[in-house]
């Protein structure tokens, strides 16, 4: 055991179970397991057993001889799960994912996923409702990352919770990953124990730093099976860039939150923000830097780079997510400041940051990019073109559907390899509908805001086209909603006007021509 493993280890029945050679554990393993491991948006997952595990079948040949049922908060590691896929060991997977070689294999069937709301996926766990197949409902296994176990055997995570208490409490053998690459976060977390209904407690949150639960896990060390040394950081990558498309929806979006500050909807410091992840979500938080707003609060998901400048020039006052997904130089600066960071950031299980109970409470302001945004504001976040599936819906909807504020923010066009505005990301109907009409109060784009509370389908038509849509596209839509409007009327069914055999005319002529523009309809 080296010395700084033991230094993390510091209960005796944990200390006596550390294993050397990883590969000893491999012989444990059947083809068709149930596994679990920590980890979200690609942070806070196993290394060393994936590692040794995807070792294991590449020497010996075993692609798709030996393949798994997987279970993860959110996403893993591109250099884990991205390398199970490519070497075929996913047979399911749910809730989330991320990288082109898994949603390739999603998208040729080779992986059967089942997407869900991240704050439900853990308690569907326990509920039984993906092991209704086996003989008992339980994992055969869960690999946690740790960064500490402290002397009562509490397990410490590191930089993401996620779905991890609920993988531990359902599995029957337990491997713990100690991550002696990062510092111990010990402190930074707040886990409560969830009771499944009925009589459930409420989730007594008030205010965004309200603790209410212990600061680590606990699990029966009998099941546990081994703990070894986890010896490298998370492998993220660079954030995608700003661009003056996205910082000309961030500007709008800031407008729109002077607006709604001018006529008192919204107090000076606003209220609990959400982020989604990307460059637009990068800069928006950008954007709030150079604002008037102050004292600034987060209840979101995943703490990106784009949050730290605003931690340390106070800012911000304090966040709280699940996961601290950020770039190698993102960590780089969060652990040379890791102590001042301690002070005003919380991680907590993904089904209290995603609770719907906790944002409707809180009043959040929800912020997060589609694929494409009809004219009515149904919204696809996941499939495109209605059947190719991207990483799946995450959490957009757990605070979209619930928040004070719903914003979902896009470019308005996106280029195609013959037509650099051969997209449009405002189309007459959505091909796959993940946010409903009803779900979404601000739509962005870089042409403008749309504010839909309190308007009908055709006054939030016409307030989309005329705002959002970019004028390549404005013409099209107009004619198609004048269009749908007759034709409609001749029924009497005009109130959300659609001709069905024309709605998805662009996407076809996608398909066919690499563009979206249409001669007529």
């Amino acid at each position: 055991m080296s010395s700084l493993l033991k230094s993390r280890v510091l209960n005796k029945t944990f200390q006596d179970k550390i294993v050397q050679d990883v590969r000893q554990l491999i012989p444990y393993f059947k083809n068709g397991d149930y596994v679990g491991w920590s980890g979200f948006t690609g942070v806070g997952y196993p290394k060393m057993l994936p590692n040794a595990l995807a070792d294991y079948v590449e020497e010996n040949k075993l692609q798709g001889q030996l393949r798994f049922k997987l279970f993860v908060g959110a996403s893993g590691g591109a250099d884990t799960e991205c390398r199970w896929a490519n070497l075929n060991m996913i047979e399911r997977r749910s809730p989330h994912q991320v990288g082109k070689p898994i949603a390739k294999g999603i998208n040729e069937n080779r992986i059967q996923f089942f997407d869900k709301h991240l704050s439900m996926f853990p308690q569907d766990l326990l509920y039984g409702y993906y092991t209704r197949n086996k003989s008992k409902n339980s994992l055969d296994f869960a690999m946690i990352e740790a960064s500490e176990i402290t002397e009562d055997g509490g397990i410490v995570p590191g930089s993401s919770v996620g779905a991890s208490p609920e993988i531990l409490s359902m599995a029957d053998k337990v491997i713990i990953e100690v991550n002696t690459a990062i510092p111990s976060f010990k402190g930074l977390h707040d886990i409560p124990v969830v009771d499944n209904p009925p009589h459930r407690k409420p989730f007594e949150v008030t205010k965004v730093d309200d603790r209410i639960g212990k600061t680590a896990m606990y699990v029966d060390p009998s099941k546990v099976i081994a703990v070894v040394e986890a010896n490298y950081m998370d492998k993220t990558g660079p954030n995608s860039p700003e661009d003056a498309v996205s910082q000309r929806i961030a500007q709008h979006l800031v407008d729109f939150l002077h607006h709604e500050t001018k006529h008192g909807r919204l107090p000076d410091n606003l209220h609990p923000l959400q982020s989604g992840i990307g460059n637009i979500a990068n800069a928006i938080i950008g954007g709030l830097r150079d604002s008037p707003f102050k004292d600034l609060e987060v209840w979101t998901e995943v703490l990106q780079d784009a949050f730290l400048p605003l931690l340390e020039n106070g800012k911000v006052r304090f966040a709280t997510a699940t996961s601290t997904r950020l770039s190698p130089e993102g960590f780089k600066n969060f652990y040379a400041n890791f102590d001042h960071y301690k002070k005003s950031i919380l991680l907590r299980p993904q089904v209290i940051s995603n609770s719907p109970e906790i944002i409707r409470r809180l009043g959040c302001i929800a912020m997060n990019t589609p694929v494409e945004v009809d004219i009515y504001a149904h919204a696809n976040s996941t499939n495109v073109l209605g059947s190719r599936m991207l990483n799946g819906l995450g959490g957009s909807a757990d605070f979209l559907r619930n928040a004070k504020l719903s914003i979902m923010h896009t470019p308005s066009i996106r280029p195609t390899k013959t037509d650099p505005s051969g997209i449009t990301c405002i189309v007459p109907m959505a091909t796959h509908v993940d946010q409903t009409e009803h779900d979404l109060d601000v739509i962005v784009t870089e042409q403008g805001f749309a504010d839909l509370r309190g308007l009908s389908p055709k006054e939030r038509a016409y307030e989309i086209i005329n705002k959002c849509a970019h004028p390549d596209y404005k013409p099209m839509l107009l004619d198609y909603l004048d269009l749908s409007t007759k034709y409609c009327l001749r029924r009497g069914a005009a109130h959300e006007p659609h001709m069905l055999h024309k709605a998805f005319k662009m996407h076809n002529n996608l398909v066919d021509n690499g563009t979206m523009k249409i001669d007529s309809w």
